[in-house]
């Protein structure tokens, strides 16, 4: 497994941090990996439902790439516009 080091941190962070870990009854380090599998977590799930949302408020896409490269094609050559 690897190991995160973050330096600079507020020494009212850490303390914060500190008693946030002690009332849920975990270490500090153990508080601290809780509380960044949660971010990342809640990250990767906002981001898929709005893929969801967009994904049904765009309907279904089923262009064919075919008629795409021959729409591009006629539109070079002048046949539409």
């Amino acid at each position: 497994m690897a190991q995160l080091t973050v330096r600079n941190i507020d020494d009212e962070l850490v303390r914060k941090l500190k008693i946030r870990a002690a009332r849920r009854n975990r270490s500090a380090e153990a508080e601290h990996r809780a509380i960044l599998e949660q971010a990342l977590a809640g990250d990767e799930e906002s981001f898929l439902r709005a893929v969801d949302e967009l994904r049904r408020l765009s309907g279904p896409q089923t262009t064919d790439s075919a008629d795409l490269i021959r729409e591009e094609r006629d539109r070079r050559a002048g046949l539409r516009e």
